[in-house]
């Protein structure tokens, strides 16, 4: 991430609004904003592929052919920004399960998937799927799912101001596709 040109281009935009850059509560700003950004967009950096190798610790599951068992995450927070406003994805909550199929994945590292996922300029159908994707592949399973709910300040802040709208997604890959017994372990 150009760090510098993120700056200069701050710099620029409160120039733009009317503001002057070189004043004190402002001198520091651009720079500010330039970290900011390189720390909550960390995932733009990384493939769906690079962050399932970084976080794809995983154990053996003693019990690889039990169909009936599934390892459930819920309520994991996170937010992203989004790409069309560059408006702030906040409240959300992921819910993640997925079939292991000899492999379970550590517990933090589903919440650390779904951190670095968020990690970009997303849509919310975008992250499920990504996370969904990841998950697959560190746990090395074809069966997840993934659902998402969250407010878009870009729905609640500006446009139509409704404060209470709230987005939900759905993402399922494999067995959660027509199984609605799984699907409903994370609805």
């Amino acid at each position: 991430m150009d760090t510098k040109k993120i700056e200069e281009h701050v710099f620029g935009i409160l120039e733009a609004i009317g503001e002057d850059p070189d004043r004190e509560g402002l001198r520091e700003t651009p720079a500010r904003v330039a970290r900011m950004l390189a720390e909550v967009l960390e995932g733009t950096a990384y493939s769906n592929h690079e962050i399932a190798e970084m976080f794809g610790k995983t154990f053996t599951n003693e019990n690889p052919s039990d169909m009936e068992s599934a390892v459930v995450m819920r309520d994991i927070t996170v937010f992203s920004y989004c790409e069309h406003h560059l408006a702030l994805m906040y409240d959300m909550r992921v819910n993640v399960a997925y079939v292991p199929r000899g492999k379970v994945l550590g517990l933090s590292k589903i919440a650390r998937i779904c951190d670095m996922a968020a990690k970009r300029l997303q849509l919310q159908e975008r992250l499920g799927r990504d996370i969904a994707e990841i998950i697959s592949e560190a746990a090395e399973t074809p069966d997840v799912g993934v659902v998402i709910s969250g407010c878009h300040s870009c729905m609640t802040a500006r446009g139509i101001r409704n404060a209470s709208a709230k987005t939900v997604t759905t993402t399922y890959m494999g067995a959660f596709r027509s199984n609605s017994e799984l699907k409903d372990l994370i609805n």
